[in-house]
Order: structure tokens, then sequence, then C-alpha cells
């Protein structure tokens, strides 16, 4: 395995361990020439998931731009990134048990949005900012109350 730092091309395997309840392999390295560890994982490879854009253009899925897009969500909250990680394993999971290769942005963003409800109210209205284009205070407001009703916590009218 290529080191990710000096690009030297044979590491050592210090640990290995199961990781996303067992869909993959979490092994611990070092590079044989520079001495800097990393982690890397194995997964079995599947049948690729195209991802359908709302223009009709058609994108492999690539879980990294899913975790990107949920780290701006969560940015300066007290989230882990092993959480949003666990996220991202349970959404590519759910997709891959599908029987439809093809998922539209509209599912996964949906799919986001219900992980994110559950992990952080603030990273789930700022990502429901951005994917339902909201164009005004009054659709955030509204959003807000949504969210609040669903909790069973109503804001206080004063």
């Amino acid at each position: 395995m290529r080191c990710i730092y000096c690009g030297y091309e044979d590491s050592k395997v210090l640990d290995s361990r199961p990781a996303d309840d067992n869909y993959a392999i979490r092994r611990r390295r070092e590079c044989l020439r520079c001495g800097r560890r990393f982690t890397t994982y194995e997964r079995v490879e599947d049948v690729p998931l195209v991802v359908v854009k709302k223009s009709g253009n058609r994108d492999l899925f690539d879980r990294n731009k899913l975790l990107t897009g949920l780290l701006k969500a969560c940015e300066k909250r007290e989230i882990s990134l092993e959480t949003l990680e666990n996220a991202v394993s349970e959404i590519e999971r759910e997709l891959l048990n599908e029987p439809e290769r093809e998922i539209s942005t509209g599912r996964i963003g949906e799919m986001v949005m219900d992980k994110l409800q559950s992990i952080d109210p603030v990273a789930y209205v700022r990502f429901a900012s951005v994917y339902r284009e909201f164009k005004d205070v009054e659709t955030f407001k509204k959003e807000i109350e949504n969210l609040l009703d669903r909790k069973g916590d109503k804001p206080n009218e004063g």
C-alpha cells in the first residue's frame, strides 16, 4: 500500500480489525521508508451505485462526497468524525441493499437529512437550507418549527 505521506510503495500492517459492522476491515499501517502511520479500509467491491443528478447526469456514488457534505453541515459543531463516518456507512449500506443501482440525489438528500435530524438539529437545518434551496427567512422559520414539532418541543409563544 502506497504511503499517503511520502509515496513509498511498501508499508507494514500494525493492526487489523473489523469496521462498519463487519462490512470493512480497518488496517493501521506504517510506512517502511518514513515511518509515519496511516489507516486504510478494505471493502468488498460491489456493483457500483450510480447517482442520478437533477440535471440527468450520472456519476458513481462517492462516499467521500457524502462525508464532505456532512462535514460542511456540521462545521463548528461538537460532532465526532466517527459519528459522521458511521452515518455515511449506514446510508451507503441502505443504498446497497436497495434493488435499484441508480439512486437520485433527492433520495440521498432525504436520507442525509434523516440522519442529521437525529445527530444534530443545527446541522440538519444547515443541510436542509442548501438542499432545499431556502429562499428567505420565512422558509427557515417554517423548517425550524417543523423540526421542533417533530421533537415535541413546541417553541414558547410570548
